[in-house]
């Protein structure tokens, strides 16, 4: 069965990381043998200074498929992890949703929405995650990162929502590919333009500093935009609301 898993507030600002602490989740679930993890993704949530966060406000989610029988036993490590190494300070979430399971999607896509223009309470989130029937808890702290996680779910399950975690390696910048041998070489799936436009393998490319990938149309895309001397990938700005 497919599950979705997503964890929220892990880290301080001395401390930790939210994003390495999914993929340590990740790296748990391949040593137990309960299954391969998909990538990680990112998903940014309202800023507002009524809201608690370490720095950017962003929720970690990934996918797994897991046999039934391991699920409870992934939870509890799961939770216990979280209990363990997440940074003094810190108010962790945790969410797990079996994707044809949820008994009520309107809702809870309505909620991961809300959570990028709005500020919401855990009493919602609880709320929304029972009527769901997904497992939503936390562990240390205010654990207010349950309203992050529970976030994270709904938007990963769009599959229009999100920043990929880390960075992929292309040539160095300024160096040129072609859009065939990238597709061909990474997992990236299909390059497209920031108004849409998805380029052909025999395009050509200039590669920036940091290449960013994110999740749309269900895809691992890689966002480029238009210069007169040709395509370049998007940097941070044009990514920050991803």
């Amino acid at each position: 069965m497919k599950i979705y898993v997503a964890i929220d507030d892990t880290d301080s600002l001395e401390v930790g990381a939210t994003g390495q602490s999914a993929n340590e989740l990740r790296r748990i679930i391949k040593e137990m043998g309960w299954g391969e993890p998909e990538p990680v993704t990112r998903h940014q949530l309202l800023l507002h200074p009524d809201i608690p966060y370490t720095s950017h406000n962003s929720s970690m989610c990934f996918i797994v498929e897991m046999k039934e029988d391991k699920l409870n036993e992934f939870i509890d490590c799961a939770a216990e992890f979280l209990k363990e190494t997440s940074a003094p300070g810190s108010d962790p979430g945790l969410c797990v949703a079996v994707n044809d399971r949820i008994k009520d999607m309107n809702n809870l896509m309505s909620f991961g929405f809300k959570a990028k223009v709005e500020i919401l309470n855990k009493e919602e989130a609880y709320k929304i995650a029972e009527d769901c029937g997904i497992h939503l808890s936390e562990h240390g702290g205010t654990g207010q990162g349950i309203i992050g996680a529970l976030a994270g779910i709904a938007l990963r399950m769009t599959g229009n929502d999100g920043r990929f975690q880390g960075r992929t390696k292309l040539k160095d910048a300024g160096e040129t590919m072609g859009i065939g041998e990238i597709i061909a070489n990474t997992e990236i799936e299909e390059v497209q333009s920031i108004d849409g436009h998805v380029l052909t393998d025999d395009e050509i490319l200039i590669i920036g500093d940091k290449i960013k990938t994110v999740l749309l149309d269900g895809k691992r895309k890689l966002l480029v935009y238009r210069e007169n001397d040709g395509w370049h990938t998007c940097n941070n700005q044009h990514l920050k609301n991803y």
